[in-house]
């Protein structure tokens, strides 16, 4: 058994030595002796407890009523005035409030991890050796530590982008010494996450289809090397680079490219849009890494429109969304085309839009959902089957579509239910991230550089899929707020618009308002799209989370972030 031993034991000696160790229960709620005397039970369940606390917008339900960070940003409005996720933009974000849970969740996620890493040595699998499953225990139990320093980087990850500077640790702690550690610049922090990621990337699977159990949602290579890419892009964005150190974006354009040059080696490729969802998309090539749930109907229940039985309107996206897509004969935005208010009924303007629009957005009209049980022709306008003033009516004009699964049936008798999988990393983000980083380096949308594609060439890669088909980008002209446009439509409410603001620092110019539509018929029986505009709370201290009160009180060395 001595194989198990000293093949996992080496991977601890990064921790900082002479710590001591928190109390076993407090963290875990676990007994130590049969944790590890158990293996089989005790470290695998400690492990798949660990992936459980990765933050999952389909199972955590951060806000309460089934509301996403997307309806934080631009991209929704929440429909249910009482979610705390209105708090963001509303005042009632606070050191003394503050959400979601991501502080505790992720300290305590990483503590759970040096434990394991601590205790490595304790491992025994000597009871199991004329087992005839004993070979598949050996290989799952030697890519564990592998994938919980993963998991390590990934929490810390969390907490960067969150907090900026956060306190660091790489062994357990006493409690006396965990209420005594300072911030960690973030570069530092980042610095870390690199190097973890490019230290564990080579003894993770490509993938899980050939490991015994073939289980989802485990860390693989690729996803390693993804994590790493995402956060030299983060640490190269202007909330971080101060200094607009052009080597960091030079770094994050080659992290990126390595996983667009390696994608096909390790099974990925680019899928149709509307395989991002559905009952089995966890098998997409596409997902680099994605987090499953069991079988639910809450998200259609959270997100049906009013009026469909059992739906509670939920994250309704914006007209400032909608005005971003593209018309597909000549690349023009929908406001561009549509300015002010428009006759919808007259002119039809969701005609010929980038075919992203229709598989995300409910518009009046629509069939919806797809099941014949419950589908009707949605009414959004004032007084209209789904619209105001009915309670809890979208408040934007419009009804989320993207992921929720239409075919899923929400009435009272016969319901039916679907999984669903949270999009943690997909290819399709590389390419756009390689291309900002690109043209941030370079200075140039056009220019290939070293390596060898350049930024508009990378965002054609998308255009140019199937079932998208929109006009090539060329040239540099409005370059950046084209690609914001279309990083903004290929990742529509997989969480990433509320963290691309604040790491470009963009709030004032994008959260400061919202612009909505209110559908009205006219004296003719014309539907009449008003475009109205939502004041919302801006403040630039929202670029990073406060750091919770609680804490500053329980750790004098501990410091509050600017202004909060």
């Amino acid at each position: 058994m001595n194989k198990i031993k000293y093949a996992l034991l080496g991977l601890s000696v990064f921790a900082v030595a002479g710590c001591a160790d928190l109390n076993y229960n407090e963290a875990s709620n676990r007994d130590e002796d049969w944790t590890y005397n158990s293996p089989l039970n005790g470290i695998k369940n400690l492990v798949y407890d660990v992936y459980a606390q990765m933050p999952s917008e389909f199972k955590d339900n951060l806000y309460g009523n089934g509301a996403m960070i997307a309806s934080a940003s631009d991209e929704a409005e929440f429909a249910l005035s009482y979610s705390s996720v209105h708090n963001y933009f509303n005042g009632g974000w606070t050191p003394s409030n503050p959400f979601p849970n991501t502080w505790n969740t992720a300290y305590r996620a990483i503590t759970q991890i040096h434990m394991y890493l601590e205790r490595i040595n304790k491992i025994d699998l000597s009871d199991y050796e004329y087992d005839p499953n004993y070979q598949t225990m050996v290989q799952q139990f030697e890519i564990f530590p592998y994938e919980l320093r993963f998991l390590r980087a990934y929490f810390y990850f969390e907490l960067v982008r969150a907090y900026g500077d956060v306190p660091l640790v790489t062994a357990t702690l006493s409690n006396a010494q965990a209420n005594s550690v300072s911030r960690t610049p973030a570069n530092e922090v980042f610095k870390f996450i690199v190097d973890e990621c490019d230290a564990v990337a080579e003894y993770l699977p490509v993938s899980f289809n050939d490991i015994p159990g073939q289980e989802i949602g485990r860390a693989t290579r690729g996803a390693a090397l993804a994590l790493k890419a995402r956060a030299l892009l983060y640490q190269a964005s202007p909330l971080f680079n101060t200094n607009n150190d052009k080597e960091l974006w030079k770094e994050a354009a080659a992290a990126s490219k390595f996983i667009i040059d390696n994608a096909s080696l390790w099974g990925y490729k680019l899928s149709g849009y509307a395989n991002l969802w559905g009952h089995e998309t966890f098998t997409n090539p596409e997902f680099i890494f994605v987090l499953g749930t069991q079988a639910s109907n809450d998200f259609e229940k959270n997100n049906y429109p009013v009026g469909v039985e059992n739906g509670n309107s939920g994250n309704c996206p914006t007209q400032s969304l909608v005005d971003v897509y593209e018309y597909q004969a000549d690349g023009k935005t929908f406001k561009e085309k549509h300015p002010g208010n428009v006759n919808v009924t007259a002119e039809n303007p969701y005609a010929g839009l980038d075919p992203r629009f229709e598989l995300t957005v409910v518009k009046n009209g629509d069939l919806w959902p797809a099941n014949t049980t419950q589908q009707i022709a949605i009414e959004t306008y004032q007084n209209g089957f789904n619209g105001a003033p009915k309670l809890n009516a979208t408040p934007t004009g419009y009804y989320l579509k993207k992921f929720v699964d239409g075919t899923c049936v929400t009435t009272t008798n016969n319901a039916t239910s679907t999984r669903h999988n949270w999009i943690v990393m997909r290819l399709a983000e590389f390419y756009l991230n390689y291309a900002e980083a690109m043209y941030n380096y370079y200075g140039s949308a056009d220019a290939a550089g070293e390596f060898g594609m350049s930024a508009n060439e990378a965002i054609n890669v998308l255009r140019n899929r199937p079932d998208i088909m929109m006009p090539e980008f060329h040239g540099d002209a409005d370059f950046e707020n084209r690609y914001m446009r279309e990083r903004m439509v290929e990742l529509a409410f997989e969480g990433h618009r509320f963290w691309d603001i604040r790491r470009w620092k963009k709030g004032a110019q994008f959260f400061n308002s919202v612009d909505v539509a209110d559908m009205r018929l006219d004296s003719n029986g014309d539907l009449i799209l008003n475009r109205v505009t939502k004041s919302r709370q801006w403040d630039e201290k929202y670029n990073l989370y406060p750091i919770p009160q609680s804490e500053l009180q329980k750790n004098g060395n501990l410091t509050q972030n600017d202004k909060w």
